[in-house]
């Protein structure tokens, strides 16, 4: 049996994008058929796409409005009786067409790893400790300029069993709703400097670095909060030139 290594998917990872630079050809979402990544040679649709026709009742849904959404929701730290462990942070931004028009009243959802890089799902069985405060899910509404608020745990990164010594960077799920469920878009966002992005082929199935550059949030000091909680910015947006990378 050959053994794939680091190395060996880091030359896959280059020799893609070289190959893509010296046709001058530009992706900024990420490749549905991306070897070094190698589930996404079996997840991804085969056929031809059906346009979906959901029934009259989903036609107006998710329609959530302030009743629905509670704001202590969006607080990923007090669901439990005490405090989770890690460093605690705030992330924040707007959410906005390829215009700059803010999207109003969008359902955001995030969820993600405790601190030490583990979920709190039975399928995770990372041998890390899970965190009996910290459940790493909530939700919010976009307000009137199209902005989201979150306060969390940073992640932690975590192995996943894609290759030899594979680790996935710290990141957070973001899912979005449109007027139905079937325009649900989903994300991640990554943090400043992290020294994994370039041997994550999940990061790197983007092939364009200003687009990879775009999923990267930047750390804010003035919404960073004395003797609390860290801060950072990342906004989103769904079309044009400098939308955010998403998952299919």
């Amino acid at each position: 049996m050959t053994t794939v290594t680091q190395h060996d998917i880091s030359a896959e990872i280059k020799r893609i994008e070289d190959d893509y630079h010296r046709a001058g050809l530009e992706e900024t979402q990420p490749r549905l058929d991306y070897p070094p990544y190698r589930s996404s040679l079996l997840r991804h649709p085969t056929k031809v796409l059906h346009h979906a026709d959901p029934e009259a009742v989903e036609l107006g849904a998710p329609c959530f409005g302030e009743r629905d959404v509670d704001p202590l929701e969006s607080d990923l730290t007090i669901a439990h009786g005490g405090t989770p462990i890690g460093e605690r942070m705030v992330v924040t931004g707007r959410i906005t067409d390829g215009h700059g028009r803010p999207v109003r009243r969008q359902l955001v959802e995030i969820w993600q790893a405790n601190a030490g890089g583990r979920y709190t799902h039975k399928r995770d069985q990372h041998p890390a400790p899970l965190d009996p405060n910290f459940t790493g899910a909530g939700r919010c509404l976009t307000d009137d300029d199209g902005t989201y608020r979150f306060t969390t745990i940073k992640p932690g990164p975590y192995p996943w069993r894609n290759h030899h010594n594979a680790w996935r960077p710290a990141h957070i799920h973001f899912s979005l709703f449109g007027t139905d469920f079937t325009q649900r878009m989903i994300t991640q966002m990554y943090f400043p400097g992290d020294p994994l992005f370039a041997f994550d082929p999940i990061y790197q199935s983007i092939t364009d670095q200003k687009a990879r550059d775009r999923l990267v949030a930047a750390y804010d000091h003035d919404l960073t909060t004395h003797e609390w909680a860290t801060g950072y910015r990342w906004d989103i947006v769904l079309t044009g030139g400098r939308e955010t990378p998403m998952e299919s």
